[in-house]
């Protein structure tokens, strides 16, 4: 990703990736590289990939502005193209963050894919920046669409009914999409004629800060690189209170869908995501109710979104209160149904101690930070974020009595 300052934490890692494809097979050689905009690094974190499916992160020392990293001696197994590489719409939201989306747009610009749009959704904006933006790249595949009521879940719907394809990827402002991310999309549809959702691989772009570090730890956005295929009738083994922790499969920065399958279920809730009082859970949701009603969901590392943690514990501590509303929120809502209250039930039972083990595993995940991070990062973050969960229902009940009030008429000049 283009650096956003230097590093200010002393085991901040510089990101790379290396294609091995070009290395002879089970060499298990050394390869040398030298890391571009590495100033002020002495460790780096290398995604180590081979034909478009990513096999392992490596750490290793700067020494002299070089990296050594070790070939592995085994490989993957080389991913087939998908069968066909239908047109796909890229929506991304934003609000005013004109700078972040700008490096994103350049990125996706640059994607391997033979036919795709991608629709902006410029949401509750108080200046023109966005649409400056695109106006700049002028690039008759990208389109700005205003949705003037505030809320992640609303422009996503906005792009949904924008996109002119029937396969809908989703992605945020703060990232940086590899070359070959629509592709790895669509093999993930291809898996499974039942695969309504892709979810794809998350890994920080950026380590230069305790912040992201932290972060980084406390989320699973890339802790699997084994591709594969989940539903109701078909539980990923290792996720066993599935669907409840449905979220360990994906986040809303990568992942896809089928246009009718989503309108179907009624859009994304609106009174769910960031811009709402529930401040997130509207990626859960989703997954949540795809899963649930029947379909099945692909997990796709090959499908790569670098993305840029929270670099200040200011923004960090805000975050972590965003993910505990959200979470609360969204366990709320599946709290009031009653079918999926009864599969709730179900699930605990059947795992009683899991299920306890389970949230106390949570608790002690976010209560404080590290020992190498408890220096640099505030101790509260992890209480900040557990407190938070608890005013999930109040923050639920905000959003519904949002969306019951009439939205007024945007005046026309």
């Amino acid at each position: 990703m283009p650096p956003h300052g230097h590093p200010t934490w002393p085991e901040a890692r510089w990101i790379g990736m290396l294609d091995i494809d070009a290395f002879a097979p089970d060499s298990g050689g050394w390869v040398e590289l030298v890391p571009r905009h590495a100033e002020g690094y002495r460790h780096a974190r290398v995604l180590l990939r081979h034909r478009f499916r990513p096999i392992t992160f490596v750490d290793a020392p700067i020494v002299d502005g070089r990296v050594r990293v070790r070939l592995p001696a085994t490989r993957a197994h080389a991913e087939p193209e998908a069968a066909e590489l239908p047109p796909i719409s890229v929506v991304v939201c934003t609000r005013d963050r004109a700078d972040a989306l700008a490096d994103a747009l350049v990125s996706i610009l640059l994607l391997d894919y033979p036919d795709f749009e991608v629709v902006v959704v410029d949401n509750a904006a108080r200046t023109d920046a966005t649409a400056r933006v695109v106006e700049r790249l002028g690039d008759p595949r990208v389109r700005c669409v205003p949705e003037p009521v505030p809320g992640l879940s609303t422009a996503r719907n906005a792009g949904v009914q924008a996109a002119r394809h029937e396969l809908i990827a989703f992605t945020d402002d703060d990232v940086v999409v590899d070359r070959y991310w629509l592709r790895a999309i669509a093999r993930g549809f291809g898996r499974d004629s039942a695969v309504s959702c892709v979810a794809g691989l998350v890994p920080s772009g950026e380590l230069r800060t305790a912040a992201q570090a932290y972060f980084e730890k406390r989320v699973s956005w890339a802790g699997s690189l084994a591709p594969r295929v989940v539903s109701m009738a078909m539980p990923p083994p290792d996720v066993p209170l599935f669907p409840l922790q449905v979220g360990r499969l994906g986040t809303g920065a990568n992942f896809a869908v089928k246009k009718a399958r989503v309108l179907d279920l009624g859009g994304f809730d609106e009174a769910l995501g960031a811009g709402t009082a529930a401040q997130g859970g509207e990626d859960l949701d989703m997954f949540f109710r795809v899963v649930t009603s029947g379909d099945a969901m692909a997990t796709e590392p090959g499908a790569i979104v670098w993305h840029r943690h929270r670099s200040d514990n200011d923004a960090l501590l805000s975050q972590a209160r965003g993910y505990g509303l959200g979470l609360g929120a969204w366990l709320t809502k599946v709290g009031l149904d009653r079918t999926h209250r009864r599969l709730v039930a179900r699930t605990v039972s059947r795992h009683l101690w899991l299920s306890l083990r389970t949230g106390a595993d949570y608790g002690a995940i976010v209560a404080q930070p590290s020992a190498d991070l408890r220096c640099e990062v505030p101790t509260s973050v992890g209480r900040t974020e557990v407190l938070a969960v608890l005013g999930g229902p109040r923050a639920l009940w905000r959003g519904r009595r949002r969306r019951a009030r009439p939205v007024a008429p945007v005046p026309v000049s």
